[in-house]
């Protein structure tokens, strides 16, 4: 196991509850480790190369040997501090060579080619010592991003592919690239007043975004069981919000609710409106006939939201999602993705086992990632739901 491997697991030991060869693929990421060795030693090759072709193409005429100073600050870029000494012994040599070939090494030319030499030397050990602190830091932050990565997993505790009679497929990406975690949530609980399922995005990214999560979770798996209708669930959490989360902080939310043979109860909090695919592909979007504020802000209205009822068969599909997802630009036109227009082809028929729900989700996700170019600048959840019954 090398030093840098040791680090990451100091830094991120086991009880984590990520695997270690987790925790290593994190690093290699962020530390140009899934890139070859021939690849990041590239561009300090390509230097040392460089200044040996302007030297001898220039003649004996011109001393530009001095221009091998470039190497070891390039090979610290991307290089560990072995990389970046064996990088430099190649520049080194080269070095060498030219001095020869320039006639340098006369004893009038001694003191200017030993300050040369003493100079790449130093240049050398600094620019080792740089990479050795910036793999240092790689390691720290892959451990951070580890750490984080399992904490958002452990708030979010993904559902199985069957909670009580639905089926569920999920995909979930966070825009904080440096630490993957995000504000966007969701839970799915089978309780004795139904199977009721939540989805959310909380007011901004990172841990803030993630601490007003776990307010909302942790209030809503104790009021899923507890309340006998929705409304009393969701004011219950917005009297956690209000007692744990900041002032101006909001989550937008949409809940459902499972509990009548071919009928879904809606509430809906300021939140992405649900689409229900059919077997055929039709799709119909459930906007809400009495939309409430987002949760965090019900001081600011008078009265209560209405939820309601809609048809849910069992070769429906239920696709809900967070803004994220429908606000998507495209790679080049910066339209948003297209998600009613594209959802009904990728998930039509889905609904009749766990298998295909879960290739519906994935086909989705694919197209989704398609149209941004393989980049998501939002949190971006994508949940499916069919009956199991």
């Amino acid at each position: 196991m090398s030093r840098l491997h040791r680090i990451v697991d100091a830094l991120a030991p086991a009880p984590t509850g990520l695997p270690r060869g987790r925790r290593r693929r994190a690093l290699r990421v962020v530390d140009l480790r899934d890139i070859s060795w021939r690849r990041r030693a590239a561009p300090a090759l390509l230097a040392t190369v460089g200044v040996v072709i302007a030297d001898l193409s220039t003649g004996h005429d011109r001393y530009l040997a001095p221009l091998m100073m470039v190497v070891p600050p390039v090979a610290a870029l991307t290089l560990s501090a072995a990389g970046v000494l064996a990088v430099c012994a190649v520049g080194l040599a080269a070095l060498i060579g030219l001095n020869h070939y320039d006639n340098v090494t006369a004893v009038h030319d001694e003191r200017f080619l030993f300050g040369s030499m003493i100079t790449y030397a130093v240049l050398t050990l600094f620019s080792a010592v740089v990479a050795e602190i910036r793999m240092r830091r790689a390691a720290a932050f892959a451990a951070v991003s580890s750490v984080a990565e399992a904490a958002q997993r452990a708030l979010l505790r993904q559902p199985g592919p069957e909670v009580g009679p639905l089926r569920l497929a999920v995909r979930y990406a966070s825009a904080a690239d440096e630490a993957r975690i995000g504000g966007d949530l969701y839970a799915a609980l089978d309780t004795p007043h139904g199977t009721r399922v939540l989805v959310g995005d909380v007011r901004g990214k990172g841990l803030e975004a993630v601490q007003t999560a776990a307010v909302v979770l942790g209030a809503f798996r104790e009021a899923a069981y507890d309340e006998a209708g929705l409304h009393g669930v969701a004011a219950r959490i917005e009297a956690s919000i209000e007692r744990h989360v900041p002032d101006g902080e909001f989550t937008t939310a949409l809940f459902a609710e499972f509990r009548a043979p071919e009928v879904v109860r809606l509430l809906h909090y300021g939140h992405v409106p649900p689409l229900r695919v059919a077997a055929d592909g039709t799709v119909t979007v459930l906007v809400a006939p009495d939309p409430w504020v987002p949760l965090g802000l019900g001081r600011l209205a008078a009265g209560e939201p209405r939820s309601w009822d809609l048809p849910f068969g069992a070769s429906d599909v239920m696709v809900l999602c967070t803004d994220g997802v429908v606000e998507a630009r495209h790679r080049s036109t910066g339209r948003f993705y297209p998600l009613e227009r594209r959802i009904g082809p990728l998930v039509a028929g889905a609904g009749g086992s766990a298998a295909e729900l879960e290739a519906a989700v994935a086909r989705v996700y694919a197209d989704l990632l398609a149209h941004t170019g393989g980049e998501l600048k939002d949190d971006a959840l994508l949940l499916l739901v069919s009956r199991a019954d």
